[in-house]
């Protein structure tokens, strides 16, 4: 088990390079998420001062 973890000497590499990709990926599905939250807010907003 203990193998797993040192990977023969490159544990420091493989782990930080999951950790990289993993921040990568989460990355690549919060930011376009958060970009539709606020322009459907934004049209809301235009749909709202439009209405009234």
């Amino acid at each position: 088990m203990s193998n797993i973890f040192s990977m023969g000497g490159y544990a420091l590499y493989v782990w930080s390079s999951f950790a990289l990709a993993f921040v990568i990926v989460v990355w690549n599905v919060w930011v376009p998420l958060r970009c539709e939250q606020r322009l459907l807010k934004r049209i809301r907003r235009q749909n709202q001062r439009r209405k009234v």
